[in-house]
C-alpha cells in the first residue's frame, strides 16, 4: 500500500503547486486592476505532436511570432549546446561520440535552462520535437509543474503517412532559423532563398522516401502511447494537417481560442474542481 500512498501525496503536492502558482497569477491580475489581458499577452506554454512533415516546421513561427513565445527545437537545442560546449553540452557529446542516446534527464535539464535563461521564454514556449516517449512526459510535466508552467496545449498534427512522402521529398529548409518550405507546396519567394532574410536553403539528406518510412515507423511506435498520456490529461486536440498551410493555421487558432486546461499528472483533478489556468 505504500506506493499507492506515496502517489496520492505526490499528486496532492502537485496539486498544491498548481494552486499556487493560479493564486499568483490571480494576484498578479489584480494587481493590474483586474483588466484582463488578450491571448497573445499571457502567453502560450505548449507541445506540438506530428509526424516528420506535418508541417511542424511551418506552424511553430506563426505561433511565437502570435505570442512572443520561444520555439524549443530540442534537436536544434541538443546541437546548439554542443556547439557552445556548454556543461550539457559536453556531457551530451561524449555519451553521443559513445554511440549512446542522450537520457531524458539532460534534456528536460536542457529544456529548464532555456525557459530559465532564454528572454524569449518568458512569454512561454513551443515545445517541438520532445516528449516522444511516456517517460519523457512524466518527467517534463514533473519539471513544468515544479517550475509553475504547467503545458495548456498538447496539438498532434494529424496526417496520412501516404501524404508525408511528397512533402518530405520536397521539403526545403533555412537552417538557422528552422523555417521551412516545400517546392511544391509552400515555394520561397525566390527560389532556394529563405523569405526573411535571403540566405540559402538545403534539402536535408535524409528527406528522402526509404529514410521516412523508418523515421514514421518508430514515430507511430513511440508517439502513440504519449499522445493517450496527454488525452487523459484533457489538453490534447487534433488538427488536420493536410490541409494547405493557412486552414492548419486558423485550426490552431481556434484551438488557442478555446477554453484552456491544465495538462499533468494532477490535470484531471484541476479541470474538474475548475482551476485551470
Amino acid at each position: 500500500m505504500a506506493p499507492i500512498r506515496d502517489q496520492i501525496v505526490d499528486d496532492l503536492k502537485n496539486t498544491i503547486s498548481r494552486l499556487e502558482s493560479r493564486i499568483s497569477e490571480l494576484e498578479g491580475q489584480l494587481g493590474h486592476g483586474g483588466s484582463s489581458s488578450s491571448s497573445s499577452a499571457e502567453g502560450v506554454r505548449m507541445i506540438l505532436i506530428g509526424p516528420p512533415g506535418a508541417g511542424k516546421g511551418t506552424q511553430a513561427p506563426r505561433i511565437k511570432e502570435k505570442f512572443c513565445a520561444c520555439h524549443l527545437a530540442t534537436g536544434d537545442m541538443l546541437r546548439a549546446q554542443v556547439t557552445k560546449k556548454t556543461a550539457l553540452g559536453r556531457e551530451a557529446k561524449k555519451i553521443m561520440d559513445a554511440g549512446g542516446l542522450v537520457s531524458d534527464e539532460i534534456m528536460v535539464n536542457m529544456i529548464k535552462g532555456e525557459l530559465e535563461n532564454n528572454a524569449e521564454c518568458k512569454s512561454g514556449f513551443i515545445l517541438d520535437g520532445f516528449p516522444r516517449t511516456v517517460t519523457q512526459a512524466e518527467k517534463l510535466d514533473e519539471m513544468l509543474t515544479t517550475s509553475r508552467k504547467p503545458l495548456q496545449h498538447a496539438v498532434e498534427l494529424q496526417i496520412d503517412d501516404a501524404l508525408l512522402v511528397s512533402r518530405i521529398t520536397g521539403r526545403l529548409i533555412h537552417p538557422a532559423s528552422g523555417r521551412s518550405y516545400h517546392k511544391v507546396f509552400n515555394p520561397p519567394k525566390d527560389a532556394m532563398k529563405d523569405d526573411v532574410t535571403g540566405e540559402p536553403l538545403i534539402q536535408r539528406s535524409d528527406d528522402n522516401a526509404e529514410t521516412l518510412k523508418k523515421r514514421l515507423g518508430t514515430y507511430h511506435e513511440q508517439t502513440s502511447p504519449v499522445v493517450n498520456y496527454y488525452q487523459k490529461t484533457g489538453i490534447w486536440k487534433p488538427i488536420d494537417a493536410s490541409q494547405e498551410p493557412g486552414q492548419v493555421w486558423q485550426s490552431l487558432l481556434k484551438v488557442f481560442d478555446s477554453k484552456v486546461v491544465v495538462g499533468g499528472q494532477s490535470g484531471s483533478l484541476l479541470n474538474k474542481l475548475g482551476l485551470k489556468n
